[in-house]
């Protein structure tokens, strides 16, 4: 990393690769650590050596601001412990000038509800506020846009925590993006009067969904639509994705969908009931499904389990093995029963399972036989 950065270079506080940020253009780069900034972290009890080894280039930096950042945190609430493990985490907010974090707090506490849970939030995504101030109008401004569109205080700080980059541009480009959204919803026969709940669900599943080019959308919509999927079923599929159809392309969705239907053997209207009741098959490439669709045909699964329950192909072939033998100590036979036990959350699973030995535990009333009266 060090060979990357020379003095001559503006700071980087690199969130994602994709997005570097300038800090300030008065940084530089020493050859040695800057040893303010190792002894305050010191005493603020960071991981100095978990610094050093993924992020050591942030020690050899000056100015450094860690003193200013860490009471910064303290005020809004932080406890000594937090804000060791966001400095741990993300040092590169050391680097950040105390005027732009506390313009990042005011600009946050407009949609935040309590700095509390503005704390939780840089807890948890600390390279999502600790962002250039070259930055700040693009983050207001889509912060009036998307409270606009009626999406409530809360979505909006989850798309800023989860998605920066998308309130990072320009705000046109995420309203291109959003009125591409509503175009196909409304083309899809979508309720006006749903479109809010619609586009809230939508964003909240796959806020980078922002982040992608309007037109891959439309390629997809007709993609599906030439292989046979009515409006109805293209609208069904547009929000069971949750927007993750801009992931996809033709190529790979061509492949997929040929080598799922000569694998399970059906028809082409088959296969779009298949794929309706199991959007996600669209995704995996054929040598994950190769995996998956073996790995239960060697468990003695049929073929015709599998089309009856598609979505158990959403579970990694490591969890089916695990779940088939829990069930097994249960006394339930997956080659006789449904599949649908298999499927679910953990929790879920783990659920099923303890219905099951709850059954396998209860006696069995046999209604013809005499009860025992007292001698």
């Amino acid at each position: 990393m060090l060979r990357l950065i020379t003095a001559s270079l503006c700071l980087r506080c690199q969130r994602v690769p994709a997005l570097p940020l300038h800090l300030r253009p008065c940084a530089t780069l020493s050859s040695a650590e800057n040893q303010q900034t190792v002894e305050a972290l010191y005493d603020l009890s960071v991981d100095i050596q978990k610094v050093r080894k993924l992020k050591g280039w942030v020690l050899h930096q000056t100015p450094a601001y860690t003193k200013e950042v860490a009471d910064l945190l303290r005020d809004m609430g932080a406890s000594g412990s937090i804000v060791a493990r966001i400095l741990t985490v993300h040092p590169e907010s050391v680097l950040c000038h105390p005027e732009q974090v506390q313009a990042q707090r005011e600009l946050w506490m407009s949609v935040c509800p309590s700095e509390k849970q503005l704390v939780d939030i840089i807890e948890k995504f600390p390279a999502s506020f600790f962002t250039s101030s070259s930055y700040h109008d693009n983050q207001r401004d889509n912060i009036t846009y998307f409270q606009s569109l009626n999406l409530n205080k809360r979505m909006v700080t989850k798309l800023m925590a989860s998605a920066p980059q998308s309130f990072s541009r320009p705000v046109e480009q995420n309203q291109l993006m959003v009125q591409t959204l509503q175009q196909a919803y409304r083309e899809l026969g979508g309720e006006e009067a749903n479109m809010k709940i619609w586009l809230q669900k939508l964003l909240s599943q796959n806020p980078f969904v922002l982040l992608k080019p309007p037109e891959a959308l439309r390629q997809n919509l007709l993609f599906l639509r030439d292989r046979g999927f009515s409006t109805a079923e293209l609208l069904r599929l547009l929000s069971k994705l949750r927007g993750f159809v801009t992931e996809l392309n033709p190529d790979s969705m061509r492949r997929t969908l040929a080598y799922s239907q000569e694998t399970m053997g059906c028809s082409e209207d088959g296969l779009r009931d298949i794929i309706l009741s199991c959007p996600a098959l669209l995704y995996y490439p054929e040598e994950i499904l190769s995996d998956r669709f073996q790995g239960l045909l060697r468990a003695g699964i049929s073929m015709s389990q599998i089309t009856e329950t598609p979505s158990v192909l959403e579970l990694t072939t490591q969890i089916v093995n695990y779940r088939i033998q829990r069930l097994k100590v249960h006394g339930y036979d997956v080659r006789t029963g449904s599949l649908q036990v298999l499927n679910g959350t953990k929790k879920d699973f783990e659920v099923s399972c303890g219905k099951l030995q709850i059954r396998r535990e209860r006696p069995l009333f046999n209604p013809v036989a005499p009860l025992r009266g007292e001698d």
